[in-house]
């Protein structure tokens, strides 16, 4: 063999084994981890519709399931701020006597990526006092911040106001 033939047989064998790598490395990079899907905004914005239905169920605890752990209420009839679960159910407790049914007005999607977005709007409330029946509406700023937590789409800041401008 002469020295031209082996330094041609030992290119091909090299680029012959980059190529091997680089086939073995392409293949380890796609079976890795997933690049989760961000969601859509219309997903974000559909989250409302749950919580809103988990309203009309009347069961303070299912309400304030679609709440993380640590998640922060602010509520738009009390004063107070919640911040565990026990003061959210609280907040729920007496607010759902008023049988609330929400519907939106204007609604700003903002998904950050896989696991976080933000959902911000006005919506208004159809309110009936629990003693004289009567009916009233109420319209409201609103911003929920969620977090995909265990796979679940959960509220982890729910901040709602009164217009002032009424």
């Amino acid at each position: 063999m002469t020295r031209r033939s082996m330094t041609k047989r030992a290119a091909l064998v090299t680029a012959t084994a980059v190529v091997a790598l680089g086939t073995i490395g392409t293949v380890a990079a796609t079976a890795g981890p997933k690049h989760e899907v961000r969601p859509t905004k219309t997903q974000i914005a559909g989250l409302f519709d749950n919580w809103n239905k988990a309203l009309q169920t009347g069961d303070s605890e299912k309400v304030a399931d679609l709440y993380a752990k640590d998640a922060v209420l602010l509520p738009t009839v009390s004063n107070k701020v919640r911040t565990d679960h026990a003061e959210i159910v609280d907040y729920f407790d007496k607010f759902l006597q008023s049988k609330p049914v929400g519907t939106k007005i204007k609604t700003i999607v903002n998904v950050l990526d896989s696991n976080s977005a933000i959902d911000t709007g006005v919506y208004e409330f159809r309110l009936t006092d629990k003693a004289t029946g009567k009916k009233s509406v109420v319209e409201a700023r609103y911003t929920y911040t969620y977090e995909k937590i265990g796979g679940k789409w959960l509220i982890v800041n729910h901040h709602s106001s009164a217009m002032p401008e009424k």
